[in-house]
């Protein structure tokens, strides 16, 4: 049996291979250099929108202060650095009134939650040593159970005047002591998380 070639008047013939590919791959090179032109555009806006959130959380998390400073803890002792320095050693924030008094650190931490890592930060009261303040800067937690971590405000009320000593602990049936805080029904990991991050 003999094959018979059909071919319709006025249809272009098919493109090889070859030139599949090639447009295939200017279609790639294309898409990734708008992708990666994209992110070069965004990325100082990003980290510009960071950094007002994380000074907003300081002014929150430190009743009183109007002013933030960058700060580092260098060989025990905390040293200011600017916004824009880089450093390894573990970075912290001052808070002052608008006197320039100071009112408490402000102490950003991550650890693992139920679902993926809790990014918290605390604010701090060296001379009382108490927590006075917590705001959860991320989490990906269960809508509804370990979301309660930053919606519930009587849970988040449990750090606006919170001891470390002993340690803090969680307690399921209401807090009696001033380093107790209270555990959400339904989200005991999302909790205890944020307890163990501060601590």
């Amino acid at each position: 049996m003999n094959e018979v070639e059909l071919t319709i008047e006025g249809q272009a013939p098919e493109p090889g291979g070859l030139r599949l590919v090639a447009t295939l791959a200017l279609a790639g090179m294309l898409s990734g250099l708008l992708l990666a032109g994209a992110f070069q555009i965004t990325k100082p806006i990003i980290e510009a929108n960071k950094i007002r959130e994380l000074r907003k959380g300081v002014i929150k998390v430190v009743p009183g202060s109007t002013i933030v400073s960058r700060m580092a803890l260098r060989d025990g002792t905390i040293v200011p650095i600017t916004d824009e320095e880089k450093t390894d050693d573990p970075v912290i924030y001052g808070g002052y009134d608008d006197a320039g008094t100071f009112q408490g650190y402000a102490i950003a931490n991550e650890g693992a939650g139920f679902q993926d890592l809790i990014q918290v930060l605390y604010g701090f009261d060296p001379a009382r040593r108490r927590v006075i303040g917590m705001h959860i800067l991320s989490s990906r937690e269960t809508p509804g159970l370990g979301d309660k971590i930053f919606k519930d405000m009587d849970f988040v009320a449990n750090f606006n005047d919170l001891s470390i000593d002993p340690t803090i602990v969680v307690v399921k049936d209401g807090r009696d002591q001033p380093n107790e805080v209270d555990s959400i029904t339904g989200a005991t990991i999302s909790t205890k998380a944020v307890v163990k991050i501060i601590n």
